[in-house]
């Protein structure tokens, strides 16, 4: 490997650790659920899954286990967590 692509790959590894430096636009993501697999989009700042409860709800879990994945990446318009965690009901 030339000295040019060894620059590169520490550049690509340090770019990865810096998450602020990526903003996704557009991405789609196969989601393997506990019943079906289901196909993800982020589109012009709006997810979109085909599932039944996204259908009703505009959020569902594999939405929002994207959202989380990729904290810091995303548009303000693909927010749909809430910016604490949830208390648990006692």
């Amino acid at each position: 490997m030339h000295s040019g692509m060894i620059g590169k790959i520490e550049k690509a590894h340090r770019y990865a650790q810096e998450r602020e430096r990526f903003h996704f636009r557009e991405l789609s993501v196969m989601v393997h659920g506990n019943n079906d697999d289901h196909e993800v989009i982020l589109r012009d700042g709006r997810w979109q899954c085909a599932c039944d409860f996204f259908i009703h709800n505009a959020a569902c879990a594999h939405s929002m286990a994207l959202e989380a994945l990729l904290d810091g990446m995303l548009p303000a318009s693909a927010t749909q967590l809430p910016a604490q965690p949830l208390a648990h009901a006692s």
